[in-house]
This record gives structure tokens, sequence and C-alpha cells, in this order.
């Protein structure tokens, strides 16, 4: 059985596409499509717009509104199989895939060793503009450690927005910290391997100002620098050590003109501060709370 969770937050039209996405993909006879929101509203839409033929296919998990994280766990509690066979795709209803994502994943999961694939974020920004230009930067940089890793079979931390682990391996996972990379390291301890796909793509749209930036970011860096006081032996792939030590010499080497050399540099100072003021809340909160989507980023909304 083939199960693909497509979490989303009241952005219908986003989601329908991205239940069509899948459906009009080469899916094995056993599938189903399952839709986490937490607006009833949502369901109402896609009942009403979805006309593909294997429509009947998808259904709807009404998230209880307790975060992302805490959402995925009462899913994994449902679809639990014995079955390692059974994958469970997890993917957001505001991004969309590659036309290859299933025949890709399902060709992955031949091999008996790979318990996680994950896929690489396609920036559907324009790179003429600073907030589109950095974007680019960072994913292709996201891009380069995950190949590296990923070649040498070492462990990292998965993308949210495209990855698919083995059913059955794991029936929950703490929601202190970002799914991302809990969901992989339980994996690993359990002596599975992470598989990265570049040519599996999963298309992103990216804040395109200032507040948007800040609170994507540091909702994302406070969701992995928890990981520290959960699992401290867990290698890191994602931190602000390793963003200096593999990214610093990457990004001078990114830009094409001076214009993108400046916007280079402000990313430097920007990434400064989103850190300082990520470990400024995660030490005055004590605490991580999974507070995905709670702060809207309209900037990061494509058909909605």
């Amino acid at each position: 059985m083939l199960n693909i969770i497509i979490t989303s937050y009241k952005e219908p039209k986003s989601t329908l596409r991205a239940v069509e996405t899948f459906l009009n993909q080469n899916l094995p006879r056993d599938f189903r499509i399952i839709v986490c929101d937490p607006f009833p509203e949502v369901k109402e839409f896609l009942k009403k717009n979805l006309t593909h033929p294997k429509s009947g296919r998808v259904g709807f998990f009404l998230d209880p509104g307790e975060g992302k994280s805490y959402a995925l766990n009462l899913l994994f509690e449902k679809l639990n199989s014995s079955n390692k066979e059974d994958i469970i795709v997890l993917t957001d209803g505001d991004v969309y895939v590659s036309d290859n994502a299933v025949k890709e994943i399902l060709k992955a999961f031949e091999n008996p060793e790979i318990g996680c694939i994950t896929a690489r974020p396609v920036s559907i920004d324009d790179k003429n503009t600073k907030y589109g230009y950095w974007s680019h930067l960072l994913f292709e940089g996201i891009h380069r450690i995950r190949q590296k890793y990923s070649d040498s079979e070492k462990f990292f931390e998965c993308s949210g927005y495209l990855f698919a682990i083995r059913n059955g391996v794991i029936s929950n996972f703490s929601i202190d910290a970002s799914e991302d990379s809990v969901i992989p390291y339980l994996f690993w301890k359990k002596g599975y391997k992470i598989k990265y796909l570049p040519h599996i793509g999963v298309y992103v749209k990216n804040p395109s100002n200032e507040k948007d930036w800040i609170n994507q970011k540091i909702r994302n860096v406070k969701g992995h620098e928890n990981l520290s006081e959960l699992f401290p032996e867990m290698p890191r792939t994602k931190s602000f050590w390793n963003e200096i030590k593999h990214g610093a010499l990457f990004a001078l080497s990114y830009p094409k003109n001076l214009k993108e050399f400046g916007w280079t540099t402000q990313l430097y100072f920007a990434r400064l501060n989103l850190y300082k003021q990520a470990f400024k809340e995660l030490k005055k909160e004590e605490i991580y709370s999974d507070g995905w989507r709670e702060v809207e980023t309209e900037s990061t909304r494509t058909l909605d």
C-alpha cells in the first residue's frame, strides 16, 4: 500500500493542485491520498473540484489543530502496517512534485536497506529579486550537502517538503522537534539508510518579504536546534555551525554579478540575525512548540 499524506493549512486551491499532481502519475494499484487539514471547508472544496477518475481514493483527515507533528502521529497510528514494503509519502499542500516522483520513490525503496528518501526542493521564485535569489542560493547549498552525505551513506536530515518512509518501522515520533529531522534519525538508529533523490523535484514558493522570511526561517531554525536537547547523540546537518562550515565559501562563489554579490552579503547578516533571534526565543520558551503555520506567511501562497 502506498499512502500519500498531504498536510495543508487553509490553502484549498494549492492543495487541489498538490493532489492532482499525484493522481496524474502512474500510481500503484493499492494507494490512497490523505489530505490532513484543520479546516473542514478544504474537504468540501476538494470534494467539489476533484474530477479525476481516481479521486475516490482521496480521503480527508481533520487535523485537530495541535501542530503538524501531532497530526502526523495520529495518522501514523491509524496507518501503521507490519508490511515494510508499504510506503508513506509526506508532503505539503502548498508545494507540488515532479511527474516522476512516485515512480522514483518506489524504485528507490526496492533496496531493502533504504528506510527514508527525500527529494530536491526547487524554488519557483524569481531569481532577479533579492528574496528569490536567496531561495535559489540556499536551496542549491542544501542540495550539495544532501548529495554529499547521501553518496557517502552518512546521516542527514530530510526535506519536509517531500520525503518518504517505510511503514511499520516506527509508529510515532517526538513532537518536540521538526519531523523531517526526527523521523530520519529514528530510521537511522534502526540501521536503515537515507537516500537523496535530486532528480525528483518538489516546487516551492518562498517568502518574498522580510516579515514572512523571518517568520518562516525562525520557525525552521527553532525546530532543528531543539534536537540537541532531545537527541544529543544525533549527527546534525542543519545547524548554525554546519551552515558556516559548509555554506560560507559556497555562498561567496554563487553570485554572478555585483548585484547578486550584494544580496549574498546581506544574506550573511540576515541569517546571523535570525539565528540570534531564534536562540533567544528558544531560551525564553525553554521548550519547542510545534507552531507550524501558527503565523501566516502570506507571500508563500501561490494559488490561494
